[in-house]
């Protein structure tokens, strides 16, 4: 069984909400973060067509959201910011006053103790809807410099109040690269919770509309994985702890239970799994048209990701869970 660095553990000592995530027996609400989705104003918790009994969230929503989240057991969130405007370069993703970092500051004042996590992406923020810049050419994700720009993500949403940065964008040393900026900028406990092994996959639909963030032109399959791919995915795994990873992540989580399988007999690290949007939104659709129950459906769900390997699931449905675990 490969292992990470020996230094590495230390990262993870970084708060209670943390160390009840990552804890290796733990009540079941302690291993769900919901994902959220923010967006500017004032009021709005407005449902997502894509996502039904999904929200779009200001703000102030959020906040209640997340303090009654918290309250049912769920020990975390994610957070997805969607910007007024969005440019080339994705300049929402890393400036201290974009949506997600105010997101931050607020959680992290109004509901002390809820975990943090902050998906660090150009993909919401970006005119074009990729996750990185692209080449002066326009065609191509220009790797090398996006992993500057991520850096420059993942210091401004810890400095603003965020846990764990979590980054999504599978670009060529992006863990490497914000380890060495949260460090240079003084962040070296700041845990990195790594989408390791992330499958260019079709489940990632109601998300995308719900960000606004599909690929103008081309699509992700250049810096995603392929879904036929599993050495890779060890691959992959194993190069981002050797980077720097606390927590590494698959995702989709059912189309890919034997990739979780895999990765926790290899693997001595903490590993999460994320039941993405089109996973979520095919339960709810199958729920109402009378084929399932969808409460059994939802707990045989997130047993299989949990029975596969996964010690921390990212789901839609983590509120619910806490309940019927």
């Amino acid at each position: 069984m490969a292992s990470y660095p020996s230094s590495r553990p230390r990262r993870l000592r970084r708060g209670e909400a943390l160390r009840r995530l990552v804890r290796e027996a733990s009540p079941s609400g302690a291993r769900y973060i919901l994902p959220c989705f923010v967006v500017p104003g004032t009021g709005i918790r407005r449902e997502i067509l894509s996502l039904p009994g999904i929200f779009h969230h200001s703000i102030d929503s959020l906040v209640k959201e997340a303090a009654a989240a918290f309250d049912e057991g769920v020990q975390g969130v994610i957070l997805f910011g969607i910007p007024q405007t969005k440019d080339a370069a994705g300049s929402g993703a890393y400036s201290d006053d974009g949506i997600a970092q105010q997101a931050m500051r607020a959680l992290r004042e109004k509901v002390p103790g809820l975990l943090r996590v902050a998906d660090v992406c150009l993909c919401e923020y970006t005119d074009h809807g990729h996750c990185g810049v692209l080449e002066p050419s326009g065609g191509e994700v220009a790797n090398d410099p996006t992993l500057e720009l991520l850096g420059r993500a993942a210091v401004s949403l810890i400095r603003a109040g965020a846990d764990i940065v979590a980054p999504s964008d599978m670009m060529d040393g992006r863990v490497a690269a914000i380890r060495s900026a949260l460090d240079a900028a003084g962040f070296p406990h700041a845990p990195i919770m790594s989408y390791a092994a992330k499958y260019a996959s079709v489940f990632y639909g109601p998300f995308r509309e719900a960000a606004g963030s599909a690929p103008r032109t081309g699509d992700r399959r250049g810096y995603q994985m392929d879904p036929g791919n599993s050495r890779e995915a060890m691959r992959e795994i194993a190069l981002d702890l050797e980077e720097g990873a606390d927590i590494v992540m698959v995702k989709p989580a059912m189309p890919c239970l034997d990739i979780i399988r895999m990765a926790r007999e290899r693997f001595d690290a903490p590993m999460a799994a994320f039941q993405v949007s089109g996973e979520y939104a095919m339960i709810e659709a199958a729920a109402r048209a009378g084929l399932i129950d969808r409460e059994r459906a939802v707990a045989e769900s997130l047993t299989s990701i949990r029975r596969a390997g996964a010690d921390i699931i990212l789901t839609y449905y983590a509120r619910e869970a806490t309940r019927i675990s």
